[in-house]
């Protein structure tokens, strides 16, 4: 891994308690409580028992350190150039992000390095102006919790104003498109970012939030057969679901996938990307689903 959050919380910690006894502080106590809000719940027992008993050789009995500087935690080069790849995603710059002194650091990789299929043509604009400053309004608003308002079509074709509270941005991978679940009006609560117009901060009256839409779960089972490294490329394609595996025997894993059911659809053509290394074990309506697409694909004289 490049980077890990889990792995790194014990550097990071150590680093923020030698800076603050470089600063004066020598509290037991309050280097304590960099611990307790930067590490995990059990390394209170170690971090600081092996920096005060000069362990690890960083601080000395009476809480000083013998380090002239203040530590630092500089990129590698290959952290560097995972940067410099992402930070050529369009869709970063939806969020406003700035990656300074790149410029001259070569990408890990580029979008000609690779290849999705299974991905519609048609998704968001995601290098549109006019786009990335109505996804700014929107997540702004979901962090304060305010309100916004915007000009939309419907189904019909006709326009529709809509105030309300945006609640959350989902993305689809195979849509590759973004959609925003809302709440506070009693049309339908989720739309496509796309099919917004002018996305402005509602600063007036504020209204009762209604509850969010119950987004409904399901679960399907599948049988996965371990050949031409199919467990790994089934869990890295479902890695940000929620998911349970079981190992049957030597190559056969039973695996449980969590999704939204509006999701369904594409569940469906995910799993079927498997082919025959994979079988839907259940429910039954998920099996007809699969058995019903196999059947118009055959129909087509798809193979």
């Amino acid at each position: 891994m490049i980077f890990s959050e889990l792995y790194s919380a014990y550097y990071n910690t150590v680093a923020e308690i030698l800076s603050r006894i470089a600063d004066g502080e020598h509290s037991e106590r309050e280097l304590q409580k960099i611990v307790t809000e930067k590490a995990f719940g059990e390394s209170v027992l170690s971090i600081m028992p092996s920096l005060k008993n000069e362990k690890w050789q960083l601080v000395y009995s009476d809480m000083t350190t013998p380090l002239e500087h203040k530590p630092t935690m500089p990129l590698t080069t290959l952290q560097k150039q995972w940067l410099k790849a992402i930070s050529l995603d369009p869709r970063i710059k939806l969020f406003g992000v700035n990656f300074p002194k790149l410029d001259d650091v070569e990408p890990l990789f580029t979008s000609v390095d690779y290849h999705i299929y299974d991905k519609y043509c048609d998704g968001d604009p995601f290098e549109d102006e006019e786009y990335i400053r109505q996804f700014r309004v929107i997540l702004e608003a979901i962090r304060d919790h305010s309100q916004i308002k915007f000009e939309m079509i419907n189904r019909k074709g006709n326009s529709m104003y809509v105030r309300c509270y945006p609640i959350r941005l989902e993305y689809s991978e195979k849509d590759d498109k973004f959609r925003l679940v809302t709440a506070g009006w009693r049309s339908v609560a989720t739309v496509n970012l796309a099919k917004i117009n002018h996305c402005v901060h509602y600063h007036g009256e504020k209204q009762l939030i209604g509850h969010e839409r119950d987004v409904k779960y399901d679960t399907v089972t599948v049988k996965l057969r371990d050949e031409r490294n199919a467990l790994e490329r089934f869990m890295l394609h479902f890695a940000h679901f929620e998911k349970q595996a079981e190992k049957l025997d030597r190559k056969h894993y039973l695996i449980r996938i969590k999704y939204s059911h509006d999701d369904e659809p594409e569940m469906v053509i995910r799993i079927l990307s498997f082919g025959p290394l994979v079988e839907v074990v259940e429910p039954e309506n998920f099996r007809n689903l699969v058995i019903e697409k196999l059947k118009n694909q055959k129909n087509c004289g798809l193979r």
